[in-house]
C-alpha cells in the first residue's frame, strides 16, 4: 500500500495539471473552439463546422445566445469560455461578431474569427457599423410592436441563405430565433480585437451586409481575411471553408 498510493497520487496530480500546463505554454496548440451564432438563428446551424472540427481533433463548444440583450449573449459566451480547459479560438457569425468583440477579452481567448460578422470598436454600437454603406434590400427585418425582430419569411432565403437548398432554407426560416432590436444601439465596452489576433471570413454573396462594409470592418481590426463564395449563411452552407479558417487561427494564434 505504501508504494501504490504515492504512485496513484502522482498519476492523479499529473492528469489534473495537464490542461493547466498546456494553457500556460505559449507554444501549446489551441485545441478548443467556441462558436457563437448570430441573430435570427441558433447554435444548430454550426453542426457542419462542429463535425468537421471535431473530426480534426478539436474540442468544440456551441453557445446558445438568448438574443434578448447584448449583456445576456455576452454572459452566455463567457460561461462557455469559463468551461474550457485551456486557450480557445472564439468564433462569431454576424451579430455574434459584436458578442465576441465584447466577450473576447476573456483570458482563455487566444484568437478571434469573424464569419461575415460585425466588429464594433470600444464605445461603438452595432448599428453604427452600417453608417455610410449601402442598404441591402433582400435582408428585411419585420419588427413587432414589442421591439422583437424576425427576418421576413418571403425574403428569408434570398437575404440569409440563398445558396442553401429550398428545404434547408425553409428550416432555417421556420426555426429562426428573433432578436431584441434595441441591443443594436448598445455600445460595446471592450474591443477584444485590439488585443487578440483576428481572422475574418467574408461571404462574397452576402446579402445581409454591404460587401464594402464587411471588408472595411475586417481591415480596420487588422484581420487576416479569407473570401468564400457563399451567402450570409456560409457557416451553414460552407462548413469546410469556415472550419479551415478556424484551424488557421488555432495554429497561428500563438505565433502572431
Amino acid at each position: 500500500m505504501t508504494r501504490i498510493l504515492p504512485a496513484l497520487l502522482a498519476t492523479a496530480l499529473a492528469a489534473t495539471a495537464s490542461p493547466a500546463t498546456q494553457a500556460q505554454s505559449p507554444d501549446a496548440p489551441v485545441r478548443n473552439v467556441v462558436l457563437v451564432h448570430g441573430a435570427f438563428a441558433d447554435g444548430s446551424g454550426w453542426r457542419g463546422v462542429y463535425d468537421d472540427l471535431s473530426a480534426r481533433g478539436y474540442r468544440v463548444t456551441i453557445v446558445q445566445n438568448p438574443l434578448t440583450s447584448l449583456a445576456d449573449d455576452v454572459a452566455a459566451t463567457r460561461r462557455a469560455l469559463d468551461r474550457q480547459d485551456g486557450p480557445a479560438i472564439l468564433v462569431g457569425h454576424s451579430w455574434g461578431g459584436t458578442v465576441i468583440t465584447e466577450a473576447g477579452v476573456h483570458d482563455k481567448v487566444a484568437g478571434l474569427v469573424y464569419v461575415s460578422a460585425l466588429a464594433p470598436d470600444q464605445g461603438e454600437t452595432t448599428s453604427q457599423q452600417y453608417e455610410g454603406f449601402a442598404t441591402t434590400p433582400e435582408f428585411v427585418i419585420d419588427v413587432h410592436p414589442d421591439g422583437i425582430g424576425y427576418l421576413n419569411g418571403e425574403k428569408f432565403k434570398a437575404g440569409f441563405a440563398a445558396d442553401a437548398s429550398d428545404e434547408d432554407a425553409a428550416f432555417l426560416r421556420d426555426s429562426q430565433v428573433p432578436i431584441t432590436m434595441d441591443q443594436f444601439a448598445v455600445p460595446v465596452k471592450h474591443a477584444a480585437w485590439r488585443s487578440k489576433p483576428s481572422w475574418a471570413v467574408i461571404a462574397t454573396e452576402d446579402k445581409a451586409f454591404d460587401q464594402a462594409m464587411l471588408v472595411h470592418m475586417a481591415e480596420r481590426i487588422g484581420a487576416r481575411i479569407s473570401y468564400v463564395e457563399a451567402s450570409h449563411a456560409l457557416y451553414f452552407t460552407q462548413p469546410r471553408a469556415v472550419a479551415d479558417v478556424i484551424e488557421q487561427a488555432a495554429k497561428g494564434a500563438n505565433n502572431r
